[in-house]
């Protein structure tokens, strides 16, 4: 039994490293929403897999999710959380709740600790609640809710960049370029962090991802 333990302390380990492998995410908390960011490059080692990955993925009108990890993996737990936001909508005529949403999350994750889904996800969405709710969410169901936070094997170049550009009471307008310039920082600096920046803005009027015009207008380098 403790060779076993010992085990699979290595193997959780050895997941949680790779999942650091490749991608940079952030999100932003803001008095009027929240904003995500990620760049647009899939790896496998060094190998570049696809130039064009869109990591922000919309779970309803109100929410989003970055993700970072295993493709598959992925994309199951975004569907599942599509569903069930759908049916808490259609049943109680009202958004889920974005802290709801997270701790559902949390618990799916928690629930497969022993076969961990191979991500690391960022919830985040505007409920009404001031201000802007976001949700760093491990794959064994950790959750901690942040104001600002960036995920990845770049993330510590993007911090670097939040650290010194974040502040308290912040509008969607000017945090989605502070945003955009951290994932330009860390595609700079990172091998597993390029290609393309992708910019959502969840707020009162819902859902929207950033148009090229509006990303070029901020003069990020990368």
């Amino acid at each position: 039994m403790i060779v076993m333990h010992f085990q699979d302390n290595r193997y959780s380990e050895n997941i949680a490293e790779q999942i650091k492998k490749g991608t940079t995410t952030c999100a932003l908390s803001c008095v009027d929403g929240v904003v995500l960011a990620a760049d647009t490059r899939a790896s496998a080692g060094f190998f570049i897999a696809d130039r064009n990955v869109m990591k922000i993925q919309k779970v309803d009108r109100h929410l989003g999710m970055t993700i970072a990890g295993g493709v598959a993996d992925a994309q199951n737990l975004v569907d599942t959380m599509r569903y069930n936001a759908n049916i808490y909508r259609i049943s109680n005529k009202r958004n889920i709740p974005v802290h709801s949403a997270a701790r559902l999350c949390s618990n799916i994750l928690f629930n497969q600790r022993y076969f961990p889904y191979y991500v690391q996800i960022i919830m985040a969405g505007y409920d009404g609640t001031c201000p802007g709710q976001i949700y760093n969410i491990d794959l064994f169901g950790s959750l901690t809710e942040e104001k600002f936070i960036s995920t990845g094997s770049g993330s510590p170049v993007a911090y670097g960049y939040l650290e010194s550009e974040f502040k308290e009471n912040m509008n969607v307008m000017d945090a989605y370029k502070i945003a955009l310039q951290a994932i330009a920082a860390a595609i700079r600096r990172n091998a597993g962090t390029g290609d393309g920046i992708n910019v959502v803005i969840i707020d009162k009027n819902g859902y929207r991802e950033l148009s090229k015009e509006e990303k070029q207008s901020v003069g990020a380098k990368y």
